[in-house]
């Protein structure tokens, strides 16, 4: 489960880690900063690139750090303007990273809000019934540097056709850690990944525009509340009692809603941040009339957003999502009492956006790929 590569990913490195192994190697401390500033507001791809560094240590940076940690595979583009990238690892394994738009009236799709949605872990542990991220379990977690890295590949991407984004560090306007994986299974990588994210010399990232969803790791996301970062949190809900949530999430059995509600509430408190409730809408389970009143007392006492989602089918689990009115009147429940909630629209379902399947898909070809030429 555990991939050792032979040499760190630079986009792991804070500034004092870096600083540290530079001046332990006898490097010039200050050079530090100036490789930042490389990684970050140049987004070069070589060593090379470096011009203002001297040739023997861009050799000896090259042969105690890995630049490019990941790498380009496929980029998926759907007809309502989602895109989901595919990126391979140092040891093949393969993640999904996905840029969801939204387009503004009046500008153009390039001037659009865009929201980035990364992946933790290669597969995931949690065994949620409706996720196709799961489906092949856990291989392994992604490092701090393989996490960074998708939001540069994202960058690049948008730095090709967007005069907006070769003007900025960051050509994205939010970060929703969504994709594939729980990131609080993964929480010191997942943490320093969004503290380099965040820091004047990284990306230079606002806290308040960073999402984290977790299923509802309990002594996680209470060690979350104590952190100085300051970003949001939101919770993979999906059941309003504990009877129905066990039925497509198990991790309920471990941590259910009488231990769950009142860390996401001491989050929510210590922070001074509103959470979000994330709500897949799946047609017989969880979609009645009872859940949406379940749902609609849960967050009137977090003070909570409640995000609805439709189900977005997966290739070889049998779940549906309910009709367009169906969705209507369980978020009319949650609207007549005053809840901050959206019901979102289908996103990138021409891709296969939902987490995970693009990745299956991929591997699955190549596993029968090497099978006719073996």
């Amino acid at each position: 489960m555990k991939f050792t590569p032979e040499k760190p990913a630079i986009y792991g490195e804070t500034l004092d880690s870096l600083t540290a192994s530079l001046t332990a190697a006898g490097q010039p401390a200050f050079r530090a900063k100036q490789i930042l500033a490389w990684l970050y507001k140049k987004r070069v791809r070589t060593w090379d690139e470096m011009t203002n560094l001297p040739k023997d240590f861009r050799t000896w940076m090259a042969e105690h750090f890995e630049l490019e940690p990941t790498g380009f595979v496929l980029d998926r583009q759907s007809g309502d303007e989602t895109d989901k990238i595919l990126l391979e690892l140092g040891d093949k394994s393969l993640i999904e990273t996905v840029i969801i738009r939204a387009p503004m009236l009046g500008v153009g799709v390039d001037k659009s809000r865009k929201t980035i949605c990364i992946s933790t872990q290669v597969g995931c542990a949690m065994g949620c019934k409706f996720c196709a991220s799961g489906l092949a379990g856990l291989k392994r977690n992604l490092s701090a540097g393989e996490i960074v890295h998708q939001l540069i590949q994202v960058c690049r991407q948008e730095d090709a056709h967007t005069p907006r984004a070769r003007a900025e560090l960051a050509s994205f306007d939010n970060i929703v850690v969504m994709g594939m994986g729980e990131p609080l299974h993964n929480y010191d990588a997942i943490i320093r990944a969004l503290t380099i994210v965040n820091a004047e010399w990284g990306l230079g990232f606002g806290a308040r525009r960073i999402t984290l969803s977790t299923s509802g790791l309990v002594p996680k996301i209470l060690q979350l509340a104590e952190e100085p970062l300051g970003i949001r949190l939101a919770i993979s809900l999906h059941g309003a009692t504990d009877e129905v949530r066990e039925q497509i999430m198990p991790i309920n059995k471990t941590y259910p809603l009488a231990d769950l509600l009142p860390a996401v509430k001491a989050f929510s408190e210590k922070q001074g941040r509103m959470v979000t409730l994330e709500f897949i809408l799946i047609e017989g389970i969880n979609d009645a009339i009872e859940q949406a009143e379940k749902l609609r007392d849960i967050a009137y006492d977090l003070h909570a957003h409640v995000n609805l989602i439709p189900y977005n089918t997966v290739e070889g689990l049998p779940w549906k999502r309910p009709s367009n009115n169906r969705c209507e009147r369980f978020a009319d429940v949650l609207r007549a009492a005053g809840i901050s909630v959206t019901l979102r629209r289908e996103k990138g379902h021409d891709i296969n956006a939902a987490c995970g399947q693009l990745r299956l898909k991929t591997e699955k070809a190549r596993e029968t790929e090497a099978g006719c030429t073996a």
